[in-house]
């Protein structure tokens, strides 16, 4: 099956070995994505929804960058590091799928890369 990875300069350069997202077979897996500053590389605020705020916009930036919207975005997976934040996730989270929310899964994890308190992931289609 052909791929082809995607690239965002509106989303944090990935730190490690992966790519922003593929796409495949109409498709596109974005890689979990924390609360960085694309400009600076650096974590922003200190609280979730900020963080939430960030990660989803660099969401938003590579599923752009795949041809795709925010809107075609099928599942997403919320990574947080603290159940106790998921109202405010949530709140912000809600801002983004305003109408036909995707398929969610949330799940509290130990630790997040760059200590971050959020992590999401997303699968839309193209």
């Amino acid at each position: 099956m052909p791929r082809e990875t995607v690239k965002s300069d509106a989303a944090p350069q990935p730190i490690g070995p992966y790519s922003h997202a593929v796409k495949a077979n109409g498709f596109v897996f974005v890689s979990g994505q924390v609360g960085l500053d694309p400009r600076t590389g650096q974590m922003v605020g200190q609280d979730i929804k900020t963080q939430t705020r960030r990660a989803l916009g660099n969401v938003k930036a590579i599923v752009e960058a795949a041809g795709s919207s925010m809107d075609r975005v099928m599942k997403c997976t919320v990574f947080l590091k603290d159940m106790n934040d998921f109202g405010p996730m949530n709140e912000e989270y809600g801002s983004y799928f305003m109408e036909l929310p995707p398929a969610r899964s949330t799940v509290q994890v130990a630790k997040l890369p760059r200590d971050a308190l959020v992590e999401i992931e997303a699968i839309a289609v193209i």
